[in-house]
Formats: structure tokens, C-alpha cells, sequence
């Protein structure tokens, strides 16, 4: 008889185990090396929200357990050491409004460091201790000389210019500033000083941008930040340029105007020199990011990392500050990387799995380390030596469920080229059997469906529910050089779908437990795109598709999307001057070719691919009478992010793949 333990064991992964997942992030080691501070969330169900707390561990210490620092109804996030390692800062909203609270380590309740009327959107400590350097949205003042009279009750919004809206916010005319303010003796902070009034733009950059675009001097003296002057050019425009002010204020100075594309992620070396990601070609989103180093007597940059063909996600550097870090896609995994910033020279520091963050220890690092079957957890790589792992956040849960096996695998592609895909078993996998297939387009288009962890699509969830995955790293995606990521431009039609065909055709021919019979191809945002054109472009191949927040038509997506550079980039140019590729790729313009039941999902807050473009897709399946379905969710954008929403995402979807895959119950004899 089993024992209840290996009967949990025999339980498969399920989206409602995703949910509940405790989710480690945001690692930050203390000056001295003893403690590190992360962040934990924990899911309420009930309230149908996150909710995050901080967390000590003292790796070095015998039988070294994680301590909760902190325990509120709030959201605690974001710990950043004082100097002195002997106070904690981070944010929270236990005020009722996001501000910036310090703790002390040697024991005493949390005090309150900023009491601003808005959110503290991100902080930084000065290395000096003596003041943060903190972002905050603000309007500015209405112009004089306004007297047009609008009644109370109007709800009109008036626009003089783009953005109205971006990612699911419309804009109301505020612009995240930088401040720096003075550290009193009590720990509470002075009135703030605007670093980046002068400057008609948002630091951090929205809608994701952090305390990463933005550095102290070693010295306390200078802050550097990342900016896109905004104008009326700010939607098609991807020049972000590095500025530079007094920490007290003063007129900021732009230390890169010779360069018209992105230049972001500023950190300082040990020396002095300040080194940061640069771009090269404007309007290209998905440019490599390469390091360049500026010197800090001579004031000259240098391009350091050209010769290395990979595109920097997170730079950072060594404790002693005499070596760059950095992670970046490389061949299906999201590694981490040691750069000497004096010859350029790259060294891989940790190749497979997915490195989500890093901090910089004494004698190693310590990052957040994730694969296919596993969540983030933290671990140690100290010089010279081997991951040690130091939290296992989920052991209990984890170890009570079964997960499918993966495998990376490569095939021939479009003009014979490598390209590189992955296939997972179903849990409880028995040879000889036959599994169905989930066949999963990833979104970007330049990104990767490399070997991490996904709380929104999750490979584990169809392979707990019973099916095989399958997913490819297409034509256009990242971490296989720079031009396989560029040869998607212009192409979003063809080499990606020659790719797909192959890969799919590749996974049954090495693979014999798929069965490409019972096949359902599903995917997001340029996903969604591939799934509409394949409906267009390889109608009988699957048995259903899966098109979430997917664009319908090229010509409505380009008057109605937020990030115009994304599309004129694309496709050659705004659609007016060059329509010729955008009705090349269009899906709507093959939908007498559509035959295949679909199930349409979109997020009514998603402006990056509006709402319209799932409703346009619904509509012509409906009008087609091919079988079909949509979710909405009013309240989501671009992503499903609520833990009830995502429960029922997945239980839609999942369902759509039975209907359609899973042998029919047989009808009992009467």
C-alpha cells in the first residue's frame, strides 16, 4: 500500500499550484557580506492578490535558516542596505500610499523614512548614507494663462499629444521625477530636491523601468539616470540618453548625446569609471545591448563588448568593483556573465536554467536561479566553485507533485540554419503511450522561450494536465546572436512559421511518444499574431488554437497600439509611408482560408495590442461559423496577473485542449 506521501508524490502539477507558488525576488546582500535581504510573495487567494514580505538569510551561518523580517497586510518590497549595514530601507504601503521605511537590524518596528502625498515609485541609498535618491510621479503646473472653463461634472479627457495611453494606464499628464533628499538623525528624510525637473521625461522610463536606470557616485556627489526626452516624438522614439546632476540639484548634463539610440543601466565601477548598455540603431527596441565604459578622468566611452554577440539584460558589478556582471539569453538559457571592463573579455558564470537576478557577495555571488521544473530559488557561486543552493521556498509543495521531464533539442530551420526548441513529457509519463500536444508560440517576437520559469504560461501546467509540449526559439528570438534576432524584421510571416513547421515536424520524428495528430497550437501577443497567420497560412494542421491578446490586422493595430517605434521598425516605417509590409504579414486578410476552432482571449486594459484585435478575431470566426470561444477579462492588459483570472485562464484553455485532444467518453449502452 502506498504510504500518503507517495501518493502526493503521484499528484501532477496544476495551474492552481502555480498560483499558490511563494515567489522569491529582488536579492540584495549586505556591505558586509553576512546577511542577505529578498523579497517573498505570497498569494491570497481569498482577496484574489499578491501579498509581499521581506526576508534575512545568513548564508554563512551553521544550519543558516530564512527569517520573515517582516509581517503586515501591506506589500513590503525593494530592501536596500544602509552603508553600515545596520538598517534595512525598503518600501511599503502599510501607510496607505508606497513610501520608503527603514528597519533596524538589531530589533524595533519599522519607521517611516518619506511621507510624500504620491507613491515612492523606486529608491536608492547614497553610498555616503546621508540621502536617498527616490522617484516619484508629478504634473507640472498648469500653464498660465488658461482660463478656459470646463464644468465639474465633464469627464472628458483632452490630449494635445501622444501618449494617451501606454501598457493599461491612460496618461494623466504626470512624469516620474528623480529627488534626492537628506537622511535626518531620526532617519526621516528632508524635503526633496527635483533632479530631473528641467527635463521633459520619465525616470524611471515607463511602464517597467526601475531603480536599475539610475546610479549614485561612489562618492555620494553625482547621480546618473537614463532619459527619453519625451516631446511629441516620444512614441516612436527609442533614444534614451544618460544624464548627469549633483546629487543637491543642479542643471543635468547629457554624457551621451552623440549616440541617437538607447543608453540606460548606468553602475559605477570601483575606479570611478561608470559603465552601462548601449544600442545602437534608433527605433529598434530589440537592438543588441552592448557595455560601454566611460572613463572617469578622461570623460571618453569606449565600446567594450562588441565582439561578444549577445544582447545584456541586467548589468551590475563584483563587490570589490573591479568586474562587470551581466545575464543575457545565450542558446536557450538566460546565464550570468563576468566582464573584465578593462580587455572586454566575457567569462560565463552560470550557463543553464534562468538567472532572474543577482547580487553581488563577498568572495561569490549570490542570484535568484529558476530552470523548466523549478521556481526561483536562491543560491550561492562562490569564486572558483560550484551553485550551492540557499532557500528551497516550495520544498513541501513541490515534492508532493510530479513534473515532466525536458529536453532541449535542435533541428534544421529556415535555410538549413540551427535553430533550437524544447519538449517536455507529460508527468506520470509511461513509454509506449501516445500524448497530445501543446504546441506554444512565445510573444516578443525578439525574446526567448528559454529554460525558465513562467508564472503566467507555464509548460508544467499542460504537462500535469496530460500533454506534451513543444515550443521553438524561432527566427527573431534572443540569445542566438544578433542576427537571428534581426532576421525576423520585415519577415514576421516567414521565416518564423518555416521554423515552427520544421520544429514540429523535428519533435515527431525524434520524439515518438507525440502524437501529432492531437495537436493544439497556442500563443500571446506576437503568439497570438502567429496563431491568426497560421490559421491563414497552415489552416489544417491543428486540431485548435489558442490566440490570447493576438493581432488581427496590421493596418488598426498601428493606429490604435501605444509604442509606435515597435511597429515602424517592424514593418519599414510608419504604415502611411509604407503599407507594404504591413498588408504583406496582415492575418484579416486571410480569413477565408480559416477553418480551424479557436478560442480567443484579450484583456480590455491591454493598449499594447487593443482590445479590438481579439474582438475583430472572435467576430470573423463567428462569421466564418467556425467553432469558437472568447474570454474577456475587463480588467486585465497584456498579461492575466489577478490569481482568480489566471485559475480561470487556465481552466478555459485547458478545457479548449480536452474538448478538442482528449479521446470522447464513450456513451453508455442503454
Amino acid at each position: 500500500m502506498l504510504s500518503l506521501l507517495a501518493a502526493l508524490a503521484a499528484t501532477p502539477f496544476t495551474a492552481t499550484d502555480l498560483v499558490s507558488l511563494e515567489r522569491i525576488s529582488d536579492p540584495q546582500v549586505s556591505p558586509d557580506g553576512r546577511y542577505v535581504a529578498y523579497v517573498v510573495r505570497e498569494t491570497d487567494l481569498e482577496a484574489n492578490r499578491g501579498r509581499t514580505d521581506l526576508w534575512l538569510l545568513e548564508p554563512g551561518a551553521a544550519g543558516a535558516a530564512p527569517r520573515r523580517l517582516t509581517r503586515n497586510p501591506a506589500n513590503d518590497t525593494s530592501p536596500r542596505w544602509s552603508p553600515d549595514g545596520r538598517s534595512l530601507y525598503f518600501l511599503s504601503t502599510r501607510s496607505g500610499s508606497n513610501q520608503v521605511w527603514r528597519l533596524l537590524l538589531a530589533g524595533g518596528e519599522p519607521v517611516a523614512v518619506t511621507a510624500q502625498p504620491v507613491d515612492v515609485g523606486s529608491f536608492q541609498v547614497s553610498p555616503t548614507g546621508d540621502r536617498i535618491v527616490f522617484s516619484m510621479a508629478v504634473k507640472p503646473g498648469t500653464k498660465a494663462g488658461n482660463t478656459a472653463q470646463t464644468p465639474d461634472k465633464a469627464g472628458g479627457m483632452l490630449f494635445d499629444k501622444l501618449f494617451v495611453r501606454h501598457w493599461d494606464t491612460w496618461e494623466d499628464g504626470s512624469r516620474s521625477h528623480l529627488f534626492s533628499a537628506k537622511l535626518g538623525a531620526d532617519g526621516t528624510a528632508s524635503a526633496p530636491i527635483d533632479l530631473s525637473q528641467s527635463l521633459d521625461g520619465d525616470v524611471p522610463s515607463k511602464p517597467f523601468g526601475g531603480d536599475e536606470e539610475y546610479a549614485i557616485s561612489p562618492d555620494g556627489r553625482r547621480v546618473v539616470f537614463s532619459l527619453r526626452v519625451a516631446g511629441r516624438t516620444e512614441p516612436w522614439s527609442t533614444n534614451f540618453d544618460l544624464y548627469e546632476v549633483p546629487v543637491d540639484g543642479g542643471t543635468p548634463a547629457n554624457l551621451t548625446a552623440a549616440n541617437p539610440a538607447w543608453d540606460t543601466q548606468p553602475v559605477f565601477l570601483g575606479n570611478g569609471d561608470l559603465a552601462y548598455l548601449a544600442m545602437d540603431r534608433p527605433g529598434f527596441e530589440a537592438d543588441r545591448f552592448h557595455v560601454v565604459v566611460r572613463g572617469a578622468k578622461s570623460g571618453t566611452a569606449r565600446a567594450l563588448t562588441l565582439a561578444w554577440d549577445r544582447s545584456v539584460a541586467r548589468l551590475g558589478v563584483t563587490r570589490d568593483g573591479r568586474r562587470l556582471l551581466a545575464t543575457a539569453d545565450d542558446v536557450g538559457q538566460h546565464a550570468l556573465f563576468a566582464i573584465d571592463p578593462a580587455s572586454g573579455a566575457v567569462r560565463k558564470l552560470v550557463g543553464e536554467g534562468y538567472v532572474e537576478g543577482y547580487t553581488a557577495a563577498k568572495g561569490g555571488i549570490i542570484f535568484n536561479w529558476a530552470n523548466l521544473g523549478a521556481p526561483a530559488d536562491l543560491w550561492f557561486l562562490k569564486d572558483g566553485g560550484k551553485p550551492a543552493r540557499l532557500t528551497n521556498t516550495n520544498s513541501e509543495q513541490l515534492a508532493a507533485r510530479q513534473f515532466g521531464a525536458f529536453e532541449q533539442f535542435s533541428f534544421k530551420g529556415w535555410n538549413d540554419e540551427t535553430v533550437y526548441g524544447y519538449v517536455i513529457k507529460p508527468a506520470g509519463f509511461a513509454p509506449g503511450r501516445k500524448y497530445p500536444i501543446a504546441f506554444i508560440v512565445h510573444g516578443g517576437p525578439q525574446s526567448s522561450y528559454s529554460n525558465g520559469w513562467s508564472y503566467r504560461w507555464n509548460p508544467q501546467v499542460y504537462a500535469g494536465h496530460g500533454y506534451g509540449v513543444v515550443f521553438i526559439d524561432f527566427h527573431g528570438s534572443t540569445g542566438y546572436g544578433q542576427v537571428f534576432t534581426d532576421s525576423i524584421s520585415g519577415d514576421w510571416g516567414g521565416k518564423p512559421l518555416v521554423d515552427l513547421q520544421k520544429g514540429l515536424a523535428a519533435a515527431l520524428a525524434k520524439y515518438d511518444w507525440l502524437d501529432g495528430e492531437r495537436t493544439c497550437s497556442l500563443g500571446a501577443s506576437y503568439g497570438g499574431y502567429m496563431q491568426n497567420w497560421i490559421a491563414g497560412q497552415w489552416p489544417d494542421r491543428f486540431r485548435c488554437i489558442v490566440n490570447h491578446d493576438g493581432i488581427f490586422d496590421n493596418r488598426a493595430m498601428y493606429y490604435s497600439t501605444e509604442e509606435l517605434w515597435f511597429p515602424e521598425w517592424e514593418f519599414g516605417g510608419p504604415y502611411f509611408e509604407n503599407p507594404t509590409l504591413y498588408e504583406r504579414w496582415d492575418p484579416s486578410r486571410f480569413v477565408d482560408r480559416w477553418r480551424t476552432p479557436t478560442l480567443v482571449i484579450h484583456g480590455g486594459k491591454d493598449y499594447r495590442v487593443p482590445d479590438t484585435q481579439g474582438l475583430s478575431t472572435f467576430t470573423a470566426l463567428q462569421r466564418r461559423g467556425i467553432e469558437s470561444r472568447l474570454l474577456y477579462f475587463p480588467d486585465e492588459n497584456h498579461w492575466v496577473l489577478k490569481p482568480a483570472d489566471s485559475l480561470q485562464w487556465h481552466a478555459v484553455v485547458l478545457d479548449w485542449l480536452d474538448r478538442h485532444l482528449q479521446p470522447k467518453a464513450a456513451t453508455p449502452a442503454h
